[in-house]
């Protein structure tokens, strides 16, 4: 744990009164508490896929390529592809995570979400010396880090952490879709639609749905429910 008096908690209280905008990576690195890292995640809401978390690192200076960057979700898929391609050329490092569903399963998303987070981080190929992630504090992470509400819009890393792990997920969703037809996996990119929900009860689900997710084991009680009438039948 950190000393009261070390720089990185002090400057973590100056940080909380300062209006949030995207200089606060520049602030820790003029701070000397840099390089900083952004972390954000991608698919927490899904019940079918990964959890995908990324981890980013860009260089201090002004980056005008990277103007229009902002949470991923605000972004057209156009436009996220274009960007994800510019980030992963202009990172100083970057690493992506992707927590799969079984995992999800058995530890919980909170849990699984957590620890893709510190593995992000400690895969990057420049370690930070200082963490911002979107409004979620991460125990255990070697390096100090700070919570920031509305991170993905307003920390130009969190924003480009949250591209990365949105393109790289739903680029890994249009895969499986090719794997497993019938879902919808590419169009949907598996989030709970009323859609997804009837294939799993029709089709009986894949082996990269969230089992302990309410909506799945109902939709899959329903297929084994009728499985089982036509066996008897």
């Amino acid at each position: 744990m950190l000393p009261p008096d070390h720089p990185a908690r002090l400057f973590r209280r100056s940080l909380r009164s300062m209006p949030h905008s995207r200089t606060v990576e520049h602030a820790l690195e003029r701070a000397a508490l840099g390089p900083v890292a952004g972390v954000d995640e991608a698919g927490r809401g899904a019940c079918c896929g990964p959890i995908s978390i990324a981890a980013c690192i860009l260089p201090a200076g002004p980056l005008p390529e990277l103007d229009k960057l902002t949470d991923s979700k605000k972004l057209s898929a156009k436009r996220r592809d274009e960007l994800y391609g510019i980030i992963r050329d202009v990172a100083v490092a970057y690493s992506i995570v992707h927590v799969s569903a079984s995992e999800i399963d058995v530890r919980g998303i909170q849990p699984a979400n957590l620890d893709g987070m510190r593995r992000a981080v400690a895969q990057l190929a420049v370690q930070p010396g200082y963490v911002l992630t979107d409004a979620m504090k991460v125990p255990g992470l070697v390096q100090p880090h700070l919570p920031v509400l509305k991170g993905d819009q307003v920390s130009r890393c969190i924003s480009a952490a949250s591209v990365l792990a949105k393109v790289s997920r739903d680029r890994a969703m249009v895969d499986l879709d090719t794997e497993f037809p019938g879902y919808g996996l590419a169009g949907h990119k598996g989030y709970g639609t009323a859609e997804h929900m009837r294939a799993v009860s029709l089709h009986g689900g894949t082996p990269h749905h969230r089992y302990t997710y309410k909506n799945v084991a109902a939709a899959r009680a329903e297929y084994e429910a009728r499985q089982r009438e036509t066996n008897v039948k």
